[in-house]
């Protein structure tokens, strides 16, 4: 016999989102990320909200190791045919983040492709903010110095950083 209750009470239940391609692809990109202990990922909006994420990274090596820095993915539904769109929170003293924290990478521009995705390595030659790349190429001591002073909260000439050491 069929249960015409059981029929009417599962046509009450709230529709299904119906995910775009780009959303497939980034929950299949999001679940093959292999995340080292000093990377964290979080959803403002919740995991159904999956094109809006958050990461933090904690460096343990190289010139920002000790320091933590906040980063925003926004990504587009059409994504992998469009890149997704970077932001840098903590203002940061970096070769490839400008002052108003705009992430320069060749691979989120022209070099994007729909091959690539969210964890492909960026190019880390592909200056925005010259002046740090100037100072990085011809003097790495003073560009160390200048990355652990703004990281402490101080001053990279006429520019205040804040705080990002943890």
């Amino acid at each position: 016999m069929i249960n015409l209750r059981a029929i009417k009470n599962a046509s009450r239940r709230a529709p299904v989102k119906k995910q775009s391609v780009g959303e497939l692809r980034l929950h299949r990109d999001i679940s093959e990320l292999n995340l080292p202990k000093t990377t964290g990922i979080s959803f403002p909006n919740g995991q159904d909200e999956l094109m809006n994420f958050e990461v933090s990274i904690r460096p343990d090596e190289g010139y920002y190791r000790t320091g933590k820095f906040e980063f925003t993915f926004l990504v587009s539904p059409s994504y992998p045919h469009e890149a997704p769109k970077v932001k840098c929170k903590t203002k940061v003293y970096h070769p490839n983040i400008d002052l108003e924290g705009n992430v320069c990478l060749n691979i989120l521009r022209e070099d994007w492709k729909p091959v690539l995705n969210i964890n492909t390595h960026p190019n880390h030659e592909d200056p925005l903010n010259h002046e740090a790349a100037a100072v990085l190429r011809d003097n790495p001591e003073t560009f160390e110095a200048n990355v652990h002073r703004a990281m402490r909260g101080g001053y990279v000439g006429n520019t205040t950083f804040s705080r990002c050491v943890y």
